[in-house]
């Protein structure tokens, strides 16, 4: 599988608009090659910089067959999102409190569907029902080339 953003290539700058200092919105992203045998996709939103490795956006029972989350959504019909680390059921982009972060989205293509996932065991359902995962990395920091907040 992969996973791409017409916003940030693998390892780039997060553009300032999906992070807190400006509108917050989801980046969009687009995956290919999920495996025939998947039966739905999950998404997460990490940042591993963070102490506990703060959560961003957590999704599930996306449908195998969606191709894509447009830039601020919405997710596709059909998928959950889960509460993240902020409080809030939607996506909140990197807010690092000093320095560079990185921000890791990660898509699972799942053997299951309808799974009752919370924030507390998202991922070890992730990585108990997962067939393939594809993952893309941004960058962020407050202020610096991104611009002055």
């Amino acid at each position: 599988m992969r996973l791409t953003s017409a916003a940030f290539s693998d390892n780039d700058i997060i553009p300032m608009k999906h992070s807190c200092d400006d509108l917050d919105i989801s980046p969009p992203l687009h995956w290919e090659g999920v495996p025939a045998e998947a039966r739905s996709l999950a998404l997460t939103v990490i940042d591993p910089d963070a102490p506990l490795n703060w959560i961003h956006w957590l999704v599930y029972n996306i449908p195998a067959d969606a191709p894509l989350i447009p830039e601020g959504g919405p997710v596709p019909t059909g998928a959950i999102e889960v509460r993240n680390d902020f409080g809030k059921e939607t996506y909140r982009g990197p807010c690092p409190p000093s320095g560079e972060h990185r921000c890791c989205f990660t898509l699972y293509a799942l053997d299951s569907k309808d799974l009752l996932m919370r924030k507390e065991c998202f991922l070890e359902v992730c990585k108990k029902h997962a067939i393939d995962k594809a993952e893309l990395q941004g960058r962020y920091s407050r202020g610096g080339p991104m611009g002055t907040i």
